[in-house]
């Protein structure tokens, strides 16, 4: 028996930008930057860990053949600010990027104002606090970088705290405050709800749209010296937001989406950045209608080498499987299932000299095992990036 594995590359940490060029006018700084990310990659097999489908790559289709692809996109930002003489200040930064696809996208776009060391209020397209970082530029293609498309019908989802996240299909407000080592967060987001699902369908069933979602996602984070711990919890608090018509012609709710996370990080880097370590312990579940997911990673970075550990195991408790073609059903994840994902990757600095050229090396290998006795065929990949920062 097969089963369906969903894949697109998630590319986290990448080098840190350079400085860029600043202009100061009377209104205040401006900062011009970019960076280029071009990537020559090689996957096991077109089939798909999830669905998220927010790369360069997103066309593929599910199969068995290899995969050789050429990707990438060139960013080019502008930053805004400007502080007063009480030390409140107002920004903005907006990040358009070109990919290789030939399409004009857009990274960030926000506007920014607040108290420094104090509170901060931020509206636009942006991610918030991450609950479930993967350390250094990684290659695992799993997840993505919106909040769009993450899920698909009978794929394997691995939840990450990223559906209330932000750079999603519509805008976001964040609300924070800093006290002394403590930070607290609220991330209100809002859009169609139907485009977190791929194709707009859910447990077999088409969705229908009947009002936008508002996504809301506190964050209580402490930060001690090299320790960041911190917990969160994203919901949709619209009722009936979306879901769909039965045989009966009775409207289904299927809005109901629950998720809780916690991580914790060791950045010994901060007091030795020669020889310190970066460890990232997260965890997350999410109770959505009809599904319960869970997941849990592991990371560690020492000497520009990294390696991690990502484990999830789900429950799909509701699916429809009369609106599945009937010769596909048994590809579909159904029940419950695990899936085990070991990633790596390493950095090589200042190629030719040029300390704002670096390339790194990943990998990953990864494994479903559904309703434990069928093992599905094992997915890996391995990536070379090039990355030019300006």
């Amino acid at each position: 028996m097969k089963y369906k594995l969903s894949l697109c590359s998630l590319l986290i940490l990448s080098a840190p930008a350079i400085s860029g060029i600043t202009f100061d006018t009377p209104q205040g700084s401006l900062k011009l930057y970019g960076d280029v990310e071009f990537n020559v990659d090689a996957a096991s097999r077109t089939g798909q860990l999830t669905s998220l489908k927010t790369s360069s790559g997103k066309d593929w289709k599910p199969g068995n053949a290899e995969r050789w692809d050429v990707n990438g996109r060139i960013l080019m930002g502008l930053d805004g600010y400007r502080k007063s003489t009480n030390n409140q200040f107002a920004g903005f930064t907006v990040q358009p990027l070109a990919d290789l696809s030939g399409t004009m996208k857009l990274d960030d776009a926000a506007f920014f104002f607040g108290q420094e060391q104090d509170w901060k209020v931020k509206l636009g397209r942006y991610e918030a606090f991450d609950m479930f970082p993967l350390n250094q530029d990684t290659y695992i293609e799993y997840s993505g970088n919106t909040a769009n498309d993450l899920y698909e019908d009978g794929y394997g989802y691995i939840y990450m705290m990223k559906e209330g996240r932000g750079r999603s299909s519509g805008g976001a407000l964040l609300l924070s405050q800093t006290t002394g080592p403590l930070y607290l967060e609220l991330n209100a987001s809002s859009r169609n709800g139907t485009t977190l699902f791929q194709d707009e369908n859910y447990h077999g069933n088409a969705l229908e749209n009947k009002k936008n979602v508002i996504y809301l996602r506190p964050v209580v984070a402490l930060m001690l010296d090299n320790v960041t711990a911190a917990i969160a919890m994203e919901s949709n608090v619209v009722n009936n937001a979306y879901g769909y018509i039965d045989s009966n012609g009775k409207f289904v709710n299927q809005s109901k989406r629950n998720g809780y996370g916690a991580t914790f990080s060791w950045n010994g880097q901060k007091t030795n950045p020669e020889d310190g370590m970066i460890v990232n312990l997260s965890t997350a579940y999410m109770d959505a209608t009809g599904e319960k997911d869970f997941s849990a990673g592991i990371n560690a970075l020492w000497h520009d080498f990294e390696l991690g550990y990502i484990y999830a195991k789900n429950d799909v408790k509701e699916f429809n499987v009369n609106n599945v073609d009937a010769s596909n059903v048994s590809d579909f994840l159904l029940g419950k299932y695990d899936i085990n994902t070991v990633h790596t990757s390493y950095r090589i600095r200042d190629v030719m000299d040029m300390n704002n050229f670096d390339v790194y090396l990943g990998a990953y290998w990864s494994r479903i095992n559904a309703n434990e006795t069928h093992d599905d065929k094992d997915r890996y990949g391995m990536r070379v990036r090039f990355k030019y920062n300006f």
